[in-house]
């Protein structure tokens, strides 16, 4: 099977040959039942001839100098859809397909932390810790916050995932505990009970600030860096010895910091606050802007909705003001399939905040089109936003730019990155405004 690349480069061997449109037709059809373009929906196609086959870009271009580092190497073809880049990253850790030029960023940073995480573990207080914590692996903390009183299954190796049974376990071996000593019987297991409660928030705590000093989300999906953090977080854990894995300790830090200020940065309480906590706390921000009940229950146990990512949209609704139309979009994340719509439609509400903090325009209520986010300021102008990296005029553009609802609204288009001359060129003839970075 051609991967994207190859298949960017039979569109423009095609092209001359008439034929480009029937295979970008069957391609988009391909790319949304991989869930690659689900936001520009429209209700109904339109026939507009001539579209533009989806470019190929430069990834040295896109990421500058962290298309390639000690560790890696982004390979230079990066072909998009007409919306997002897709890159594919080799390094020493494995090899990752990644769609969106943010994505990418991110996970450059965590093969980073990756391999500082790795040369921690070759370090002599590394082996201190290790020897103190000999007789208690890892393993022995997973048991623990399954079952306090014996159970040996291990429990789901994502943090908001432990976390979690740790509050539903401990609750329950409690109430097993207090029943025991109402029949009078040995109290110990309820005594065990306990420091397995305070050693499993301890293990907990250590693993946040792990990720603070690495400068990563403790919630991501990289599977191959929550292990990393896990192990090494145990041993210092268990070791009784205090972190130091920061920045400052950093072997080619400079490079690692580098990406790291081109990323989103996290707020602090994804750090010094617990899910239970974020998730009390989100649940009050949500209540507030009216949502409805049942809309609450989805945000909050929607399982593309990492704990980092529910934090993230929230606080960008925040930052613009909790305006009208707010419930509507945080609905738009709670019905999120995947934890690809989720990052986009997160990207999608930082850019909005970003224009607001701006100055360049007040909001004054938010819209859902499609299922993009809106912003309409005092001048009536609806603003939509959408992050991505390079917009070609396809049919779904086409549709999307036709679509009944926004006829004579006149609105701009926020882009996260760039357009070709005949995307801009057509949504001018429509009468949008088109801005990008």
């Amino acid at each position: 099977m051609l991967d994207l690349a190859q298949r960017a480069c039979v569109r423009i061997l095609l092209q001359e040959e008439g034929t480009s449109r029937l295979l970008d037709e069957y391609l988009a059809s391909r790319l949304r039942a991989l869930d690659i373009l689900p936001v520009f929906a429209s209700p109904k196609a339109v026939a507009v001839a001539g579209f533009e086959a989806p470019v190929v870009l430069s990834a040295s271009v896109l990421l500058g100098p962290d298309a390639a580092g000690p560790a890696h190497r982004v390979r230079e073809m990066v072909p998009t859809d007409g919306y997002m880049a897709h890159f594919t990253i080799d390094s020493d850790y494995g090899d990752m397909e990644v769609i969106s030029t943010e994505l990418a960023r991110m996970r450059i940073h965590e093969l980073q932390a990756i391999r500082k995480l790795l040369e921690v573990s070759k370090s002599d207080l590394f082996a201190e810790g290790v020897k103190r914590s000999i007789e208690q692996p890892v393993d022995a903390v997973k048991n623990i916050a399954k079952d306090p009183v014996g159970s040996v299954k291990a429990v789901p190796k994502t943090v908001g995932h432990f976390f979690q049974k740790i509050g539903q376990s401990v609750g329950n071996a409690a109430s097993n505990a207090k029943e025991r000593m109402e029949r009078g019987e040995e109290s110990q297991a309820a005594a065990g009970i306990g420091n397995a409660a305070r050693g499993i928030i301890g293990f907990e705590t250590t693993k946040l600030e792990c990720a603070k000093q690495l400068g990563v989300d403790p919630y991501t999906d990289n599977e191959r860096l929550q292990q990393e953090i896990e192990k090494v977080s145990w041993v210092f854990f268990s070791g009784g010895l205090p972190l130091r894995i920061g920045a400052a300790a950093v072997s080619g830090g400079a490079s690692m910091a580098l990406t790291a200020t081109k990323m989103v940065g996290l707020p602090d309480e994804i750090y010094s606050l617990t899910p239970s906590e974020l998730a009390m706390r989100n649940q009050q921000a949500l209540a507030a802007m009216g949502v409805p009940e049942d809309a609450i229950r989805r945000f909050l146990s929607n399982e593309a909705l990492s704990i980092t990512l529910r934090s993230s949209i929230l606080r960008s609704l925040k930052a613009l003001g909790t305006l009208k139309g707010s419930a509507a979009i945080a609905g738009v994340a709670a019905n999120c399939e995947t934890r690809r719509q989720v990052e986009f439609l997160n990207q999608a509400l930082i850019l909005l905040a970003k224009q607001q903090q701006s100055g360049k325009s007040a909001c004054s209520s938010l819209e859902v089109v499609g299922r993009l986010p809106g912003a309409i300021d005092a001048a009536g102008v609806l603003q939509i936003s959408a992050p991505v990296d390079y917009l070609s005029w396809t049919p779904e553009v086409a549709g999307f730019a036709n679509r009944d609802d926004l006829i004579g609204r006149k609105p701009t288009l926020l882009l996260g990155g760039g357009a070709t001359d005949r995307t801009r060129t057509e949504l001018k003839a429509l009468g949008w405004t088109l801005v990008t970075p």
